[in-house]
């Protein structure tokens, strides 16, 4: 199956060697996000609830790209750099997601900086 590069300004530029994200047959794959603001490529946010919508308007905007919306994620992996405020980044993330909420997995990992947010994603566009 062929894979096709999604690429788009109004989300955050790879800052490594990485698609933002890829469609394949069905599904959309973004990678792992940060909340680095797509003009200037700078860190954006010192709180978690700043950092999380940030990281989350840039995978909405490459699922936009791709054609799916935030409706159409089916799983979510999540990294923040301290356990302690995932009720808080919850409330954020909460609010991105209609119901029924993607399937999530939230573990804590250092992260590179003063990033205290990572999010991936995988949508499915196809039967609806």
């Amino acid at each position: 199956m062929p894979k096709q590069q999604i690429s788009t300004k109004k989300g955050a530029a790879p800052g490594g060697a990485y698609s933002q994200g890829l469609k394949v047959g069905e599904f959309v794959f973004v990678s792992g996000q940060g909340p680095f603001d797509p003009e200037t490529g700078q860190m954006v946010g010192e709180t978690i609830e700043e950092q999380t919508a940030r990281t989350l308007e840039n995978i909405k905007a490459i699922l936009e790209a791709a054609g799916a919306t935030m409706a159409d994620v089916v799983k979510v992996s999540a990294h923040l750099s301290d356990l302690g405020m995932f009720d808080r980044y919850n409330k954020v993330y909460a609010r991105y997601f209609p119901d029924p909420k993607p399937t999530r997995t939230t573990v804590g990992s250092q992260l590179p900086q003063t990033m205290l947010v990572e999010i991936d994603a995988i949508a499915y566009i196809g039967k609806k």
